[in-house]
């Protein structure tokens, strides 16, 4: 790719286990990046050096588990790439950016896989791929017999318990930017309760 090669990754879902994290540790390390992490009782964060940028990966700890927050502009080749193999592993969703002389190319991904492409050029956007939902009348009826609703509806209520607990914390502190972070959240997490009918 040309040298102006840049990834922006917007409203990352990625969900990891421990091992996952470690492994992206030694395919960092293995490609030649100087990095280090570190961790705290809520996050494991990754910081990689591609040239004179210090990119922060923070990983968002829920009880046994990480979740992958933030928004990330990558001007590096083999990090976007080592990204989307992440991405793609975990079979997590992520609006991709591409921007590539005067265009920029946005994939949305969902549980992995590219779901829509559209191509901006300017005032003027063109959809490349739209995936369409192919649903059927087994899956329907597997839908309807599944557990996984409620399954979600409890680690959601756990994750809401947590997200208010760091509310108040951040509230008490007059972390006024955490705070704010922390009801963002509460509000994706209040419209996804709504969905799953709690």
């Amino acid at each position: 790719m040309n040298r102006s090669h840049e990834v922006e990754y917007c409203n990352l879902e990625l969900r990891f286990d421990r091992r996952q994290i470690q492994n992206l540790i030694r395919e960092l390390i293995q490609e030649g990046y100087s990095l280090y992490w570190n961790e705290s009782e809520h996050q494991f964060l990754i910081s990689v050096r591609t040239g004179r940028k210090l990119l922060k990966m923070r990983f968002q700890r829920t009880q046994s588990r990480y979740k992958m927050v933030g928004d990330y502009l990558v001007k590096d080749e083999k990090l976007a790439f080592l990204i989307e193999k992440l991405i793609n592993d975990s079979r997590g969703h992520a609006v991709v950016k591409r921007f590539r002389d005067r265009q920029v190319l946005i994939e949305n991904i969902m549980f992995g896989e590219i779901i829509r492409l559209v191509e901006v050029s300017g005032m003027e956007h063109r959809i490349i791929f739209q995936k369409r939902p192919q649903i059927t009348v087994e899956d329907m009826i597997q839908a309807y017999k599944s557990k996984r609703a409620e399954h979600r509806a409890g680690v959601l209520r756990l994750e809401i318990d947590y997200e208010l607990a760091l509310l108040h914390e951040a509230l008490q502190e007059g972390r006024s930017e955490d705070a704010e972070a922390c009801k963002q959240k509460l509000a994706a997490m209040r419209t996804e309760s709504l969905l799953l009918e709690l």
